[in-house]
């Protein structure tokens, strides 16, 4: 097995083309662009395609067996590769990546792809230039790529090892992400259960069977509506909120419908006005800053001026305690505020500030993450390039109102459910890790 360069089994190299986006036509020919190149693959996803001249199509056209490899991205992706299937439809490719059409009397297309995928990340990453944001690579770079390179028969036999150690992992894989899916979907049936009453036993059950009286979601509601008028602080005359719509929902015993409005003292979002960007300053998060199902993370965060701050605190202030709730482009994602430094909230974001010290904060996180307050969600978003929710129809919506008690218990409940959840879903994330590093070690192992 002898060590050669790439360039020495290419018959040729070529960059890919470029035309403005009045080019781009749904009835064009497929251009893969660098998010076309995925895990060694070509994805099939977000396909664009271009008006092509029957010249063009020679001259960028894509055949079976050659190699896609991406010379401008992050640097973490610059590098990645995939090998072109006669099954998929003609297609060209953008100026983003590199044809490489290998010479195979010398090297089998696989054979090279998987050592691509072995070793091309990091050496890449490490030698690749940076232009304005992105790294680069040339074609003298991807030439200069050392690879092993035994006979024919042997590249053979180590692709075909290889496969059969993706087949029995793309299987593992694939029965890990069904448990993924079916997790989602056990989490979202809790969640409805918490908010239609069917999680625990009611309190208008229990005091039934104990002979008592107890406190129904309507009183809660009213005593919730007066503390709301006492804490309220806005501007003007204090404006008592509409109750609910009729609801053909049907509702627990002792349970009651309220909007978010009469639940929260304010539901805002700053102005749109967007603030400049500064090297450092007060965070100003985004949807772009959620991750995961709790988090937000600041340390990515747009700093922008005390000055800005101050003048967009005017309308609303986020505050510990506050829920924040995405309305813009990724839409109906919730956050709680926990921490009390300063921050702010785009207007991708609409802040809520809910009446303390009656329904809970987790409760009302429970109520908007349900497929009750989804489902109004998704009837009432804007479909517009950007799936917008406009403040409005999120003061409206309506969510119910246990009584207290029953919703400390639903609370109690779906802690302990949830805990199991993420527990199991914990479980599953490190073995889909594991899977990843099996891979990159088959790999590694078969070009020692």
């Amino acid at each position: 097995m002898q060590l050669v360069r790439l360039g020495d089994v290419v018959a040729s190299m070529k960059n890919g083309i470029y035309k403005p986006a009045s080019e781009y036509t749904d009835d064009g020919v497929p251009c893969l662009r660098m998010y076309n190149i995925e895990s060694g693959k070509i994805v099939w996803r977000d396909i664009k395609r271009m008006k092509v001249s029957a010249s063009e199509q020679l001259d960028y056209g894509l055949l079976d067996g050659d190699l896609l490899v991406n010379r401008v991205n992050s640097r973490e992706l610059v590098g990645k590769t995939a090998v072109i299937s006669s099954a998929m439809e003609f297609s060209v490719f953008e100026s983003k990546n590199i044809r490489v059409r290998l010479d195979t009397t010398k090297a089998l297309p696989k054979f090279i792809n998987y050592q691509l995928l072995a070793r091309g990340s990091r050496h890449f990453a490490n030698n690749a230039q940076q232009v304005v944001g992105m790294a680069s690579i040339s074609q003298g770079q991807l030439a200069d790529f050392p690879i092993v390179l035994p006979d024919l028969d042997e590249q053979r036999r180590i692709v075909s090892e290889i496969e059969t150690q993706f087949s029995r992992l793309d299987e593992a894989v694939a029965n890990l992400q069904r448990v993924k899916a079916n997790l989602k979907r056990y989490k979202a049936s809790v969640l409805k259960a918490a908010v239609e009453g069917r999680l625990v036993e009611t309190e208008a059950s229990i005091a039934q069977r104990e002979g008592r009286s107890y406190e129904a979601g309507e009183q809660l509601l009213q005593s919730t509506l007066a503390a709301r008028q006492v804490q309220w602080v806005g501007r003007g005359k204090y404006k008592t909120p509409e109750p609910p719509q009729e609801s053909d929902v049907s509702l627990s015993e002792g349970w009651a419908w309220a909007t978010l409005e009469q639940l929260h003292l304010q539901i805002a979002d700053v102005d749109h006005k967007m603030p400049k960007a500064q090297e450092s300053g007060i965070p100003y998060i985004s949807t772009k800053d959620f991750f995961g199902d709790e988090g937000i993370d600041f340390s990515k965060a747009k700093l922008i001026t005390a000055a800005d701050y101050e003048g967009l605190c005017r309308k609303v202030k986020p505050e510990r305690g506050d829920l924040l709730l995405s309305r813009y482009g990724t839409v109906g994602e919730v956050r709680e505020v926990s921490i009390d430094g300063p921050f702010q909230a785009s207007y991708s974001v609409a802040i809520l500030k809910p009446v303390r010290g009656f329904v809970p904060i987790r409760f009302l996180i429970a109520a908007l993450r349900s497929d009750v307050v989804q489902r109004q969600i998704k009837r009432d978003v804007r479909a517009t390039a950007q799936p917008d929710l406009g403040l409005a129809h999120i003061r409206q919506f309506v969510v119910p109102v246990p009584p207290m008690a029953e919703q400390l218990r639903i609370l109690e409940e779906l802690d302990r459910q949830l805990s199991i959840l993420r527990g199991i879903e914990t479980e599953v994330e490190n073995n889909l890790l594991r899977a990843q590093s099996l891979r990159q070690s088959t790999l590694s192992k078969a070009f020692i």
